[in-house]
């Protein structure tokens, strides 16, 4: 690999690199310091005025999943320095960074994990015909001939493969199609939630940055949906410049490859990666700068616009005024020949897979709660209700449980629409409509929790909580139909425009565009901040459309279509005192209402001894692991290219590896408590085993440092690094952390 970095990215290539990446980031950046005036000008006077969607009839959650583990068991991983395929013990923190460790040992001692993988912007690929497929269009003229050699072998006929167009791949593979299922949900959950990345509760920076997106692509005759918006910021910013470099840099060292096609493949996955990391440390240092820049001059802003409100309001719809003058004939005539037309079938398109996954989380939830109101009946009573309970409140993220609600977004298609309107894949739809449902089943079964936790403080006997469940389902039940509804129509509504606008932009740019210059003089100077024409020309053009896609969402609901309901039906404080509910702390139904096993009486019998209290521990740290499927019997791969026969004292071993892992297959390790850090392989570190003690986790993480260097173990400082590796020194372990998600729940950093 070395070789093949060294020979095509030798340091003239990676200057040059780097002065194309300097200027587009320089470009988009000042279309960013644009709307960030413009963003928080929008966001105090959507502050002020108060408007906004109906208040939920649900409650939600605070800190989602705190300190869980969503997902663990062992897979096999293709190591590609030696071209041999490796058993790894795996996890998903709540963080979703996918965590590999050289085996359950090594996590169970708090070793370094072999890589910890961001999965923002792959896709997760069930064969190797499809991968080669994509790696083959990614690099024209490599394409293999029949009967030659690939460029990757998979030992079993359950591969696994998460694929970038611009960062390393990532190739694992199972021994049943079962385990495959399992795993593909999991590492699909991923992909969703590190896609995801940018803060939604983020009401100034958020819609600035996307905002500067599409006016840059804009400005580059990019119209449509993007693809690739996929995870934070600056991973987001990376994919845009590789966007741009990437088709001169395949030009320029495409021919210069030499070997066999899939030698050729590999070579440029390789100088893809390379130059993918070197962009994103750029776009790194850039970004922040500039965020840091605008942060400092928030305060002003702040100040400017409470002192001129009104005024800049006033402007600003004079000047939406005159641009509406201009426009509106075109826009109208455009509207009705070329849009409105398609809108039923394009919501009708919508509509259905969605309503449909919706109505799946409804029955997943009511299935759940009925199973455990029977279990309650027939087993444990109210003794077992805190077991029953720590589990249903884990539901939302339960990737096996949830993924019959997510495949129902699979069919989604947008036939003979989709190349008219430009519409480059619908994945961002159907990821958002997940992700809408994710929350919507984190909000029943919190709130039936909560309701829940209540009814409990009045002591009931088991009937009286039975029947109390019941009660308490129907009513939940009730608030999710309501809000599922209001969530499926924003969804719909904010579809409808996504698709549709670009398409009206591209339409009306050639007669409308190059006029708009001359409005900027209606903009008094000091207003030009939280003022531009641009913005004011694309609100002006969705007005034009809005009207009839509220009237198409409204006569769908009508109509009642897939349980909609209609705008006039709103349900005022149904609950006045229920969101008061939500304001006490978290409920921990493993301390409150487990089994307590200390055999203790109400008299106050001595604590409980040291075993029966390593039970109690043991009962409580397995609660808070969502799901983990461990391989029993699949330890060994039935060939290994290029493999030879493990040493005794080889700790890749199978038997010995084996015999470990049937020790306690379900048993699941305390969440360690040092920062998760992201990127490619971590080396383990050669600290003899008798050393390591899993009973007292290092307090000092791995500091942020660029890909590839060594660090040492002293500052406190998280990793925020989203590509390239990390290398721990002699003598370090540090563990993973699981706690890198704020108050909202929102994924800040690895």
């Amino acid at each position: 690999m070395g070789d093949v970095l060294s020979t095509h990215l030798d340091d003239a290539r990676r200057q040059h690199i780097a002065e194309k990446t300097e200027k587009i980031l320089r470009e988009f950046l000042r279309f960013y310091e644009d709307q960030y005036g413009v963003s928080l000008f929008n966001s105090m006077r959507h502050e002020i005025e108060g408007t906004g969607p109906p208040q939920a009839q649900l409650l939600w959650r605070k800190v989602p999943l705190d300190e869980r583990i969503i997902f663990s068991g062992n897979l096999f991983q293709y190591q590609e320095d030696n071209k041999k395929w490796r058993n790894r013990f795996s996890l998903v923190p709540h963080n979703y960074g996918l965590v590999l460790y050289e085996n359950k040992v090594a996590y169970e001692r708090q070793m370094p994990p072999r890589a910890i993988i961001n999965s923002a912007g792959y896709k997760v690929l069930t064969s190797v015909d499809q991968y080669l497929e994509l790696v083959g269009s990614s690099l024209p003229g490599t394409t293999s001939k029949s009967g030659s050699t690939p460029i990757l072998k998979c030992p079993t006929q359950f591969p696994l493969i998460l694929w970038h167009p611009y960062a390393r791949h990532y190739y694992f593979c199972m021994m049943t199609e079962a385990e495959q299922d399992k795993w593909q949900a999991v590492l699909q959950d991923c992909v969703r939630h590190c896609n995801n990345g940018i803060p939604e509760n983020s009401k100034v920076e958020g819609p600035a940055f996307t905002d500067a997106i599409r006016m840059y692509r804009q400005s580059k005759e990019q119209y449509g949906t993007w693809e690739m918006l996929c995870g934070n910021e600056v991973q987001i910013l990376s994919n845009l410049v590789m966007e741009e470099l990437g088709p001169a840099l395949k030009a320029e060292l495409g021919p210069r490859l030499k070997g066999k096609p899939q030698e050729r493949q590999r070579q440029w996955i390789q100088i893809s990666d390379a130059v993918y990391r070197l962009v994103f440390e750029q776009a790194k240092v850039h970004f922040e700068a500039v965020l840091s820049k605008l942060q400092l001059a928030r305060p002003a802003m702040e100040a400017v616009i409470r002192t001129d409100m009104d005024q800049i309001i006033t402007s600003k719809e004079h000047l939406a005024s005159k641009i509406r003058a201009f426009i509106l004939p075109k826009a109208e005539v455009c509207v009705r020949n070329h849009v409105q037309p398609y809108i039923p079938s394009i919501l009708e398109a919508l509509m259905v897979p969605t309503s449909q996954g919706f109505t799946e989380v409804r029955d997943v939830f009511f299935k759940d709660v009925t199973d455990m109101n029977l279990n309650v009946i027939n087993e444990g009573g109210i003794d077992k209700l805190g077991e029953y309970m720590e589990k249903l409140s884990q539901l939302a993220y339960h990737p096996l449980k949830m993924q019959s609600c997510y495949e129902k977004m699979e069919p989604l298609r947008l036939d003979g629409l989709q190349q008219r309107f430009d519409v480059s894949s619908t994945s961002v739809f159907k990821q958002r409509a997940q992700i809408h449902m994710r929350e919507q089943m984190d909000n029943a079964v919190y709130t039936f929790e909560t309701l829940l936790h209540q009814e409990l403080g009045k002591g009931p006997t088991k009937e009286e909580l039975c029947k109390s469940i019941q009660r308490i389902l129907e009513r939940v039940l009730k608030k999710y139909d309501y809000d599922s509804s209001s969530v499926r129509k924003r969804f719909f509504r904010e579809a409808l425009l996504q698709i549709t606008i670009p398409f009206l932009l591209k339409k009306l740019a050639p007669t409308c565009k190059s006029e708009l210059p001359r409005f900027q003089e209606l903009i008094f100077e000091d207003f030009a901040r939280f003022i531009l024409v641009e913005n004011t020309y694309e609100e002006v053009v969705l007005q034009t459309v809005m009207k009839d896609i509220l009237q198409a969402v409204k006569e769908a609901a009508v109509q009642r279509k897939h349980n909609l309901y209609r705008d006039s039906m709103v349900l005022h404080n149904s609950d006045p005192n229920l969101h008061l509910l939500a304001e006490g702390a978290p409920i921990d139904w493993g301390e409150q209402y487990g089994d307590s096993g200390d055999g203790s009486d109400s008299g106050g019998s001595p604590s409980p001894c040291p075993s029966e209290a390593a039970n109690l521990t043991e009962k409580r740290r397995r609660a808070k692991q969502v799901v983990s499927v461990v391989q029993d019997e699949e330890s060994e791969l039935p060939f290994e290219a290029g493999s030879e026969p493990p040493s005794p004292a080889s700790p890749d071993s199978v038997a010995e590896l084996r015999g470990l892992l049937a020790q306690d297959l379900q048993a699941e390790s305390p969440t360690p408590a040092s920062p998760l850090l992201n990127g490619a392989p971590v080396q383990e570190s050669p600290q003899p085993v008798a050393a390591l003690e899993a009973s007292s986790p290092p307090a000092s993480p791995l500091g942020h440092l660029p890909p590839g260097k060594a660090v040492d173990i002293e500052s406190p400082k998280p990793s925020d690094q989203e590509t390239g590796e990390q290398v721990s020194s002699p003598g370090s372990r540090p563990p993973i952390h699981t706690t890198t998600e704020d108050s909202a729940g929102v994924q800040t950093e690895f």
